[in-house]
């Protein structure tokens, strides 16, 4: 059988079907040698996608945009984020204002108006707005902006649901998505938001799947997300069913979208769920509060078999097995919960799951509890993929940021830097060795002369892969408000084949 391999211009646009796009190095004459191993190469163009922050007319957000310094970058480019259309909660589409057409409320900016100007590489940019309009926003990067562009969107909720500090990272658009660890319980209230980049319109199914199987949801499915617009569903439209752990699979009939679930508790605050690691059977899950007063494990299983997993603590000792909570049973296509309690005991720690015996593709997040009685705060951290080559957090501050580094495999050493800051401050590095099977809050570099907010950037210099995590903490009322981002890699650079050969050529 025949078949025409891609040539390097059809290379170049299957590459830009994904967010982050390189240059190919040019075809030579046919018949010369082989091809040489890929090279790394800095992206040339990204996109990222924030969800609309808050349904709190109280609510304030910040929004930080950096770009880390790139070895071999391009000199020109620009980057912009923009308001996305919006489409009513319930799913019915009935409310939607177009792109660009909110307009102006008590003086606030309207979303014609950019919410931040990013600066450029090595200086972070902040902005911020207010109130429960806030729009989503739909955010793009080429040339020298996009190697690793990062926005950090934070929201300070003050009182009502979902009280306290929320974070998420702003991410690129997919088609697949995992959420273990939402509610349609009695006192939450958890919305599901998608955002559509395109310039046609997406179709996309939501499925829900409890402690005992998949959930009849007819509402989840053929979901329409118009271009350039966001819809945030709220998850307790599609059912009926009342479930304090449940499992969302966003999957993408047609298009691209940008998913991630804002779960909010009346009692015990809120925080961004962001989309977990790909299934997969062994899973890390980086840094869990030292101070936790409760974790809670959800897993799942989307394939036909069940899975049996070896539940460990990467303590600042070594790997330790949770009293009581030695293994977890997982049933195919059930949620499956484990209350952890206080696991870490006042020591950083980051949870390994490992299978037992055969090893099953699995998806996992935490949620995690801060404070007591009252003045209770939640955070999730989902299973997350290693920070490679590099991993960037936007919008530290001097006091309040926590990160832990995890080597469950084998001992690694990082690199650690602090950018200059958003409005002054020069820029510093650290290096660190975390020793196999530890976790450690690693004492975060600070610029000298810090004024505003700055970013980290997270390195690998050799030995295992290392997993990541930052938690911002301020405290509101006094109560302890506090959010967790996972640092998976930048996705600054891209593995790009070089060539000696016409690979225009029909071949056999």
């Amino acid at each position: 059988m025949n078949r025409t391999t891609l040539s390097l211009i059809a290379a170049g646009s299957a590459l830009a079907a994904v967010t982050a796009f390189a240059a190919f190095d040019g075809p030579s004459a046919s018949g010369a040698a082989a091809p040489e191993a890929a090279a790394n190469l800095p992206v040339q163009r990204t996109s990222l996608l924030c969800p609309a922050p808050s349904i709190s007319d109280i609510a304030g957000t910040s929004y930080t945009s950096f770009t880390p310094v790139t070895q071999g970058a391009a000199s020109g480019g620009k980057a912009q984020l923009q308001a996305a259309g919006e489409n009513s909660a319930d799913g019915t589409g009935n409310s939607q204002t177009g792109k660009g057409s909110k307009g102006s409320k008590g003086g606030k900016k309207t979303a014609d108006q950019p919410v931040l100007t990013p600066k450029a590489p090595g200086t972070p940019a902040t902005g911020d707005t207010s109130g429960a309009d806030a729009p989503a926003l739909i955010g793009t990067a080429d040339g020298k902006f996009a190697p690793g562009w990062t926005v950090q969107e934070t929201t300070q909720v003050a009182a009502g649901t979902g009280r306290g500090l929320q974070g998420v990272n702003c991410a690129a658009a997919d088609t697949d998505f995992w959420f273990p660890g939402a509610s349609t319980a009695t006192g939450r209230t958890d919305y599901v938001h998608l955002t559509n980049p395109d310039d046609s319109a997406a179709v996309v199914d939501i499925e829900l799947y409890g402690k005992d199987g998949a959930i009849k949801s007819p509402l989840g499915e053929n979901q329409t997300i118009p271009p350039h617009a966001s819809k945030p569903i709220l998850l307790s439209t599609l059912t009926d069913a009342q479930q304090a752990d449940l499992t969302v699979h966003v999957s993408v009939r047609s298009g691209r979208v940008g998913a991630s679930v804002q779960a909010l508790d009346d009692k015990t605050g809120g925080d961004w769920l962001a989309a977990a690691a790909d299934p997969a059977g062994s899973l890390v899950l980086p840094g869990i509060p030292k101070d936790a007063t409760d974790v809670r494990l959800i897993a799942f299983t989307p394939g036909g078999d069940d899975a049996d997993l070896k539940i460990r603590l990467a303590s600042p000792g070594g790997l330790i097995t949770p009293a009581g909570n030695e293994t977890l049973h997982v049933k195919s296509g059930m949620t499956t919960t484990a209350d952890l309690g206080a696991v870490t005991r006042g020591e950083a720690g980051s949870l390994v799951l490992t299978p037992t015996d055969q090893s099953v593709p699995v998806v996992a997040a935490l949620r995690v509890v801060r404070g007591k009685g009252d003045k209770q705060e939640t955070a999730y951290i989902p299973a997350t993929a290693p920070v490679g080559t590099r991993a960037t957090s936007a919008d530290n501050s001097a006091k309040g940021t926590t990160l832990a580094l995890s080597a469950p495999t084998a001992t690694a050493t990082v690199k650690v830097t602090a950018s200059a800051g958003s409005e002054g401050g020069t820029a510093t590095t650290k290096t660190f060795t975390i020793k196999s099977g530890t976790t450690e809050d690693v004492p975060v570099p600070v610029p000298s002369g810090l004024q505003g907010t700055y970013a980290l950037t997270v390195e690998t210099v050799s030995g295992g892969p290392v997993y990541a995590s930052r938690t911002l903490s301020a405290t509101e009322s006094g109560i302890p408000g506090f959010t967790i981002q996972t640092l998976p890699n930048d996705r600054g650079m891209v593995a790009v084949p070089r060539t000696t050969q016409d690979l225009s050529v029909l071949q056999k």
